[in-house]
């Protein structure tokens, strides 16, 4: 596992590391040549059973009553799984996107809880897990699945056993451990925009009680996206890694596993259009216009090492992992979990593409390509985190009882530098570049938390499980103002410091939250026979409540409550005709209590506005199907259907305005109401706008707006065929589709349709239309079908040739959306890749 990087841009010492791994991997010893993986799977004909940890035990995942869609190495590379983004295309009610610009950044949605916002005073709902340690901050999350033993994303909250922060549910990475024999693989690959790669992997034992694994990455393309402004790639996905995985028998009771991750990645996710802006007629392939260079000088605009930061997203991620494991008795064990991960990010992305922003008025403005951009977010960000976790599991009474529990701790440390340039534009190449914020937050969470699940079996089919959390969390949140005139010995009442955080109504933003809270769960299965197993279940989560810290002026920084869940699932697993085909069913009901929701508008003087708050409570229900099927030795088909039917819920008892002043959902509809009745246009210009629509969760029209990212249906198919040429050699055919019906991706529903309407500023191109004209953009999804096919030629001997295409049929599709544009999904790629393993 690493994360999707290039080696662009990094020193001789970085390159030297990375021949180094691959070179040991290559040049192992002439015996391991016909070693083989330690991992050997009998192929029985049937569906393949999956071991999880999905508890914090080892089960097979038929056993567990919880909805999980577990993929071995296997399945992963039959399916074409490169990275954590793919398993998105697999998981009925998830929805998983790149945040916008960042390409290394994974935001995922699950039973309709996610978060876009990757500033460090978020928490992502949705936890990633790799080897028990907890990866807090989504920015670096698009990790390459390579060396992995299997990957199980567990739906629903997991605050008992996982803990905060996973509201929505988790993704849970194993890694390989070092085998006991030594063996490897090598893998080339060339393909779509002069894309090339490489990987590897050694196992190497050192005796009886000692080995290591050292795994390699490396890969780099030219990016999907034209600048015709500037006649640069964008959009590129390059990067390189190294693992050194060890472990240890201490003694027969006592064993040590750890791990070493280094990995660089250089990979954005800029705005792009299907058509070139500057010439529209041209729509054979994807465009950019924006005149922000990857090599720029913003001229002392800003302040720090940011100024020299151009059109590019790096993320360089460390990670080292540590697990002693004791055998204290025949039926209890001690785990103790280290972790320790630090992530530096930096970056410089202009969200409008060199221009102004899309509005009512001008929802195609004219290309400028502004040099220092339309409107840049520039960041320099370092991230660091610890963690401790001791854990004890083991069974009593003969069985009967089961359990595990434990203490964890969690120590985070952010410093983020970050500023704000808006461009009000004008003609000429810079345009009118305003600097709106430039700032310095440094933010900490600090949390303990105890855990312990029981699972009694009165009897030998049924099982009672009752679970308990309680976490102690503690944040604080402080800020500077990088500009000059705010650190010329007098800090002016504009200026963003932690000492103007005030509301409008004059009320003192707190700099520290705390959070003490119970989250339980309960379940009940019945396993009917050894091929059926029903279950349901009961239970509650948080997430951390934070700060708005993308506010431009520090009356905005308010801080947001924490979320909370109850999960209500009941469902069954199965397997039939002698484990020929698995079927498994599961229904939900999710009631969440201060949804957190990032929004952000396009302000009448152009600017973009973030804002997030608890805006309202939520409630899905829905319902997950997944089956696979091996009708044959030869066939595996699988899929998967998912239905949810959502709905913000607003309080009926919230005042009409909280302690800081901030109007309440009910009221900013009410206004909304007013000002459209009055003749008002939401998103117009000056005396005209309805200034409450079109903001929050209230649609342009006066409606509370659709929850976003949470299509009605969501379906996957797929097959795959190995066809026998002889005794040693198989032909492989893959093929596999994902379908979701439309949604909305930004949460104050505004998109621009080719419809007119005639208001008191004149024609304007309509808002929130009933979607019966051309869509523009904004952030309308419409349904769609993305198809992905390989084939591969194997042998027996080790080696194999596979041909991919990813996105076949070149679909585009709206994935998010930010200030009224709409970002696509990648185009058709393919890939050829040779592998062979010893």
């Amino acid at each position: 596992m690493t994360i999707s990087a290039a080696v662009s841009g990094q020193g001789l010492a970085s390159r030297i590391a990375l021949a180094a791994a691959l070179a040991v991997t290559v040049a192992a010893p002439a015996a391991a040549q016909t070693a083989k993986s330690d991992t050997v799977v009998e192929d029985t004909g049937t569906v393949e059973d999956i071991v999880v940890t999905a508890q914090r035990r080892r089960e097979r995942a038929q056993e567990v009553p919880i909805a999980i869609t577990a993929f071995s190495a296997e399945t992963l590379q039959a399916r074409g799984i490169v990275n954590a983004l793919d398993l998105t295309q697999f998981v009925p009610n998830l929805v998983g996107l790149n945040n916008t610009g960042l390409g290394t950044a994974n935001a995922y949605y699950l039973r309709g809880i996610g978060n876009t916002e990757s500033i460090a005073t978020f928490d992502p709902p949705v936890g990633t897990y790799v080897d028990d340690i907890y990866i807090s901050r989504q920015n670096a999350n698009n990790f390459n699945l390579f060396d992995v033993e299997r990957v199980e994303v567990l739906r629903g909250p997991q605050g008992t056993l996982f803990g905060r922060n996973t509201t929505g549910g988790a993704i849970n990475v194993v890694m390989r451990q070092p085998g006991e024999r030594t063996g490897g693989y090598v893998e080339a690959g060339l393909g779509a925009y002069d894309q090339k790669l490489l990987r590897g992997g050694l196992d190497l034992p050192v005796g009886e009680n000692f080995g290591f694994k050292l795994s390699g990455y490396w890969q780099e393309d030219d990016g999907w996206v034209r600048n015709t402004a500037t006649n640069e790639r964008l959009n590129n996905n390059n990067g390189w890694g190294v693992r050194l995985g060890m472990r240890a028998k201490i003694s027969d009771s006592a064993s040590w596993t750890g791990s070493y991750t280094h990995t660089f990645a250089d990979s954005t996710n800029v705005l792009n259009f299907d058509c070139n802006p500057a010439n529209p007629t041209q729509c054979d392939g994807r465009f950019a216009t924006t005149g922000l260079r990857r090599s720029n000088d913003f001229g002392g605009r800003f302040v720090g090492r940011k100024d020299d930061f151009g059109n590019f997203n790096k993320a360089t991620f460390d990670m080292i992992t540590s697990n002693f494991a004791f055998q204290l008795s025949e039926k209890m064990n001690l785990s103790v979990i280290t972790g320790w991960i630090d992530l530096g990010q930096k970056f410089a992305l202009d969200f409008a593409d060199g221009t102004s922003l899309p509005s009512l008025a001008s929802p195609t403005p004219p290309v400028r390509s502004f040099t220092p951009g339309g409107f840049v977010i520039a960041n320099d960000g370092q991230h660091r985190q610890f963690t401790q976790e001791l854990k004890l599991s083991g069974s009593a009474l003969d069985g009967m009882v089961e359990y595990v529990t434990g203490v964890f701790y969690f120590k985070e440390n952010n410093k983020t530098d970050f500023a704000d340039l808006f461009n009000i534009g004008a003609t000429g190449p810079v345009g009118i570049p305003l600097v709106l914020a430039d700032r310095t937050l440094r933010n900490t969470t600090e949390a303990w938390a105890g855990y312990a699940q029981v699972d009694v079996k009165p009897m030998e089919a049924v099982t009672f499980t009752a679970g308990i959390r309680y976490t102690d969390e503690v944040k604080t949140f402080r800020v500077r103002d990088n500009r000059f005139s705010c650190n010329d010995g007098s800090i002016e009442a504009t200026c963003i410091d932690t000492i103007n955080l005030r509301a409008p109504n004059g009320v003192a933003i707190p700099t520290q939250q705390r959070a003490k809270l119970w989250t339980p769960r309960f379940a009940l299965s019945w396993k009917a026979n050894d091929d059926l197993l029903l279950f349901a279940s009961a239970t509650n989560g948080f997430k951390s409540g934070g700060w708005n810290a993308r506010g431009t002026a520090a009356s905005e920084l308010l801080p947001f409550g924490p979320e909370k869940v109850w999960s209500y699932e009941t469902g069954f697993k199965a397997d039939l005709f002698d484990k020929r085909l698995r079927f498994n069913l599961t229904a939900f009901v999710v009631d969440v209590s201060g949804l957190q929701t990032p929004s952000a508008f396009v302000r009448p003087n152009g600017s973009i506005a973030f804002l997030t708050r608890n805006f309202a409570d939520y409630l899905n229900k829905g319902i997950e199907a997944e089956f696979t099927a091996r009708p044959t030795d030869a066939l595996t088909l699988f899929g998967s259907l998912g239905y949810q039917d959502d709905k913000y819920q607003l309080p009926a008892n919230a005042p009409a305005f909280d302690e800081y002043n901030f109007q309440s959902v009910a009221g900013q509809q009410a206004s909304c109401l007013s000002q459209l009745a009055a003749g008002r246009v939401a998103l117009g210009v000056a005396a005209e706008v309805a200034a409450a629509c079109g903001v929050g969760i209230v649609a342009p029209n006066g409606a509370i707006a659709q929850p976003v990212r949470t299509p009605a249906w969501t379906m996957s198919l797929g097959a795959t065929y190995e066809a026998k040429l002889d005794e040693s050699l198989s032909l492989i055919p893959s093929v596999n589709a994902n379908w979701r019906s439309s949604s909305e991706v930004g949460t104050s529903q505004v998109s621009f349709f080719n419809r007119a309407f005639t208001s008191a500023g004149g024609t304007r191109y309509a808002s929130n239309a009933a979607y019966n004209g051309d869509f523009i953009r904004g952030s309308f999804s419409q349904a769609r079908w993305i198809a992905n096919a390989s084939l591969t030629l194997k042998s027996a001997d080790g080696w194999q040739v596979l041909v991919e295409c990813r996105n076949c049929f070149d679909q585009e599709a709206v994935e998010s959306s930010l200030a009224n544009h709409s970002y696509l999904n990648p185009p058709r790629t393919w890939t050829v890749r040779a592998r062979y393993n010893f």
